[in-house]
Formats: structure tokens, sequence, C-alpha cells
């Protein structure tokens, strides 16, 4: 699992990072919101641990941004003030909990396990790939929070993807996927499906790439590509 730590106090951070890498966690440090809003798009986190008073843009607007972006990363704000307004601030602004400073590590990393466990449990029905948001169970996809028009078998290709994200899916597996739909297709077939849904992610940071001679990869990021 990998977090983000986005905590401009240097010395704090470091402890942060030990800690939860002690726990097992892949961990990513940042010190100010403005590379952290970059990274939210480039990585699929499983928690990150924002602190408010950052240099530049404030944690709060960071958390706003990536949550307008449809980020569903659960959010744990860290943060020295203490007064009801602000928490209720940051939980509006899109936190998931809230921790004051000073703290103590162990109660930190048992919020950090509780929030985890949440988004699992949600995550059996939703996923997210950068601006794109996957509703499992009532087959609803989203783009920058508007609806995504799509067919039976555009959906399901688009689910395979984003369920393998970020390892590359063969050709054969999407036809394979497809039988419900047509016992007909072949892996030389999926590829329409493939144009219609670039043509469909066309303008945001999500993009499907091809990997030569094996299949397709779901990516997000400025980088990705077909």
């Amino acid at each position: 699992m990998r977090v983000l730590v986005v905590e401009d106090d240097l010395t704090l951070a470091a402890g942060l990072v030990e800690a939860l890498e002690r726990e097992g966690f892949r961990v990513d440090h940042l010190g100010a919101a403005e590379p952290a809003e970059g990274a939210f798009g480039l990585t699929a986190y499983d928690l990150a641990i924002v602190d408010i008073g950052l240099p530049g843009m404030d944690g709060l607007e960071l958390i706003r941004r990536v949550r307008r972006r449809g980020t569903l990363t659960p959010i744990l704000i860290l943060t020295a003030r203490d007064a009801l307004d602000d928490r209720v601030g940051g939980l509006d602004a899109g936190g998931d909990d809230y921790l004051l400073k000073p703290f103590l590590l162990p109660e930190l990393l048992a919020r950090v396990r509780a929030l985890i466990r949440r988004s699992r449990a949600a995550a059996s029905l939703m996923l997210q790939v950068g601006e794109l948001a996957l509703d499992v169970q009532a087959h609803r996809a989203t783009l920058l929070g508007e609806a995504l028009e799509l067919t039976g078998r555009e959906w399901n290709v688009l689910e395979q993807l984003a369920l393998a994200v970020p390892r590359v899916v063969a050709k054969q597996k999407l036809a394979d996927s497809l039988s419900q739909w047509d016992k007909e297709i072949t892996p030389n077939a999926v590829e329409i499906y493939v144009s219609r849904l670039r043509a469909k992610l066309a303008g945001s940071r999500v993009g499907i790439r091809t990997v030569r001679g094996i299949g397709y990869r779901l990516e997000a990021g400025d980088a990705a590509a077909g």
C-alpha cells in the first residue's frame, strides 16, 4: 500500500515516513501542496496525510482541488489549529479524519489503518483512476465528475482495464471478457472498443496506452496517451 505525506516540517515528516514504512507502507513525501496536487493525478494512493499549514497553497485548498477532480483517496488532516470551525472546515473540504498536533504515533497509525479499512470496503464497489471513477455495482462511470456514456461492451473493456491498473491487460483477455456479448469477438475487434473509449476519454488526463504485442494499460496523468 502506498501513502502520500504532505508536510513541510521536515523533522515531523521524517518521523511519519519512518513509522509508516515500519508498518509496511510505501511512502512518498512532499513538502508543499503544488507538487502534491500533481502527485495525486499521477499515482493511485491508498491514503494521504495532509498538513493544513503548508507554504503557498494551504492543505485545505489542496484537498478541495483533488476532491473536485474526483479523487477518492482517503485523507487524514494534520494541523495545530484546534478551533471547531477549523475542524469542520477541514472535513467539509473533503478530509476523512482530523488529527491535532502534537499527536502520538500509535494513534495516527490506528487512524491510518481505520481509514484504509473503510476505503477497501468501498473500493469493492468503486474504482478510481485519476479523473475517472467507476461504480462497479451500478455500471456507471464518471470523468471529471461528469457521467460517461458507455455501451455494454465499452463498459466491460473499461472495467477490465481499471481493475488491472497498473498492469497491462492482454487483448485476448479483453476479448474473452466480451464473450457474454458476442462469441465471435476477436482480439482485433477489441481495438474498435479501445478506440471508442479513447475518444470518450479525450480531454482528460486518463488514457489507454497500447503495449505492443501484449495489450493495453489504463493510465492517469499528463503522460497518459494511446
